[in-house]
């Protein structure tokens, strides 16, 4: 094997939580090196489809049935189609056991999934970090709201927040740089929803698209976000938070940073004698050779199940059970959010109304349910989100005729249909777990991961309060023809495919119920620092990524503090 001992840190995938890290080490001084198991990909440079219109692509966008049949997880994931397909990974780069239905949607690339993420951003409350220790579901949080709340607010003046200040305590606001907009309908459900339920306030959606703009954002070349809906192609305009616009280059721009790509990271090595991880193992995925690369701290930041396998493929005569796994809980209470319901009405009236653009966020209400009392059906909370919008084909096709008369029925435009779906959360159980096949590899030779993980009655129990609470809601809004859909029953969506897969190497007061401590910080391995999603000890109802950010830095500065004192 080759050796590399040149860094002082190793930072293990370079998406949204990896980039954060990056980025603060790198500014701190620290010679850094990021490992991205798949190819480079350059703002602006690396975005081929982010400007083709719909008659360019052989397929106008839509994804073709030998697409699903070769892809069975992402094809059913909302953005992939033939504008985004290069960056998923897909079938056979990585191949995992799925025990029970899981779809593991993932980006293997410079940038990770911060080139395909939704982008909704909220705060978490202490309701969160209370929630499992006050409702007995889950070990307590070892922080609070006030230990991480500077951090939220250094993360979101960086990437740029869009929203509204809207003092809910649950939610706390974030720092903002302007908000989107809602249309006249929304405005109109927001206003019947608040008059009717005084406890509960439907507010835009927040999120990392710049509906204005900062000097901080100016600063990284980034321009306000255009609203054309194209997120997922690689915004040219840096209109959303990426680490291919915003962290990485800062990071690089400091001189500390070198990247390596195309390097699966199949271990974290363990020295016995000096009782801390010396390096990590990689496997060029081109020639398959072997390197090691060495640092004084260790930050896996490769997305949760990819964590949860490297660090339980760390094997060794004093970890059998994987690095730092003394307990046995490495890779168990993985959770997610649970996406089963939604609901569908129209909306009479509004006919002169309509709106600009396609804005990137929808309007949300914060959780009302287990918030300050305990709901008598179900554990946990959900937040809800809705829109609406113009249907924009009065007529079937076949009515239409052709020429002139198809191309006036094509700008027609229909009455008002409202969506409205549920982002719940999935409480942690020890069954949900992912673990190590002992008899299949893939195709870098690295044991295969089992997926082990379902939706329970908790699940169902939440879904059908949405049901009764959204439907009750519409219906004095004034909205009909009110329908429900439980995607799971109907369509099959699976665990997974809402990408907010967390835990398996969980936070906690105690070594012997968890893997790592208030900072992240591996309890039997000092300098090993774990926090992408797999650190979560509950999902809450927000949506993660900006918590993950927000405690990467935190993290990241800890570390930071203990090599200047030589502690690391």
């Amino acid at each position: 094997m080759n050796l590399n001992q040149d860094f002082d840190v190793i930072v293990v995938g370079s998406g949204l939580s990896g980039s954060w890290a990056a980025k603060e080490f790198c500014e701190k001084g620290f010679k850094t090196l990021v490992i991205e198991r798949g190819r480079m990909v350059k703002h602006i440079k690396d975005y081929p489809t982010a400007n083709m219109d719909p008659w360019e692509f052989e397929h106008r966008i839509h994804k073709t049935r030998a697409d699903v049949e070769l892809n069975p997880g992402i094809g059913e994931h909302y953005a992939f189609n033939e504008s985004t397909s290069h960056f998923y990974m897909h079938t056979g780069e990585q191949d995992y056991i799925q025990e029970k239905p899981f779809q593991w949607i993932r980006g293997y690339q410079v940038g990770g999934k911060s080139l395909l993420w939704a982008r909704q951003t909220q705060r978490w409350s202490d309701y969160e970090f209370t929630s499992p220790q006050r409702f007995d579901y889950g070990i307590d949080w070892p922080i609070r709201y006030k230990d991480i709340a500077s951090w939220y607010s250094h993360v979101e003046k960086f990437i740029g927040i869009s929203g509204t200040k809207d003092g809910i305590d649950n939610m706390p606001d974030s720092e903002v740089v302007g908000a989107f907009e809602m249309n006249a309908v929304e405005k109109h459900i927001a206003s019947a929803i608040h008059q009717h339920y005084p406890d509960r306030k439907a507010i835009i959606g927040r999120c990392a698209n710049l509906a204005g703009i900062k000097e901080e954002q100016i600063k990284q070349g980034r321009t306000q976000c255009m609203a054309r809906s194209m997120c997922e192609r690689g915004c040219p305009f840096g209109g959303y938070f990426s680490a291919n616009s915003s962290t990485l280059p800062y990071a690089e721009k400091t001189g500390n940073l070198t990247i390596v790509t195309d390097a699966v990271v199949e271990k974290v090595l363990y020295d016995e004698k000096l009782q801390k991880a010396t390096g990590v193992s990689v496997i060029d995925t081109k020639d398959r050779s072997k390197k090691v690369y060495t640092a004084k701290v260790i930050f896996l930041n490769a997305a949760t199940l990819n964590s949860n396998l490297i660090l339980l493929n760390s094997r060794s005569s004093y970890f059998p059970q994987g690095l730092g796994n003394k307990n046995g809980l490495l890779g168990k209470y993985i959770t997610f959010h649970n996406y089963r319901g939604t609901i569908g009405a129209t909306m009479p009236g509004f006919e002169d109304k309509y709106y600009y653009g396609r804005r990137p966020t929808q309007v949300f209400m914060p959780a009302f349910r287990n918030i300050h009392s305990e709901a008598a059906d179900f554990k946990g909370s959900y937040l809800i989100a809705f829109s609406a919008q113009r249907e924009t084909w009065k007529r079937e096709l076949d009515n239409m005729g052709l020429g002139a008369a198809f191309k006036d029925a094509l700008s027609e435009v229909g009455g008002w249909k409202v969506s409205m779906m549920m982002q719940g959360e999935v409480l942690p159980r020890e069954e949900n777990h992912v673990r190590l096949s002992d008899s299949q590899v893939d195709k870098y030779g690295i044991p295969q991961l089992i997926t082990s993980v379902d939706y329970d009655d908790n699940d169902i129990a939440m879904m059908e309060d949405f049901f009764k609470e959204g439907t009750a809601m519409l219906r004095k809004a004034g909205c009909e023809n009110i329908y429900t859909v439980d995607r799971h029953e109907s369509f099959g969506r699976q665990p997974g495919l809402e990408v907010h897969d967390m835990g398996g190497v969980r936070m906690g007061h105690d070594p012997q119920t968890s893997l790592l401590n208030a900072h992240n910080q591996m309890h039997h391995c000092k300098n090993v620092f774990v926090t992408d999603g797999a650190c979560m000890i509950s999902t809450g109802n927000q949506n993660p990524s900006l918590t993950f950010m927000a405690l990467t830095a935190r993290a990241a500065d800890y570390a930071a503090t203990l090599m200047k004192t030589g502690e690391l």
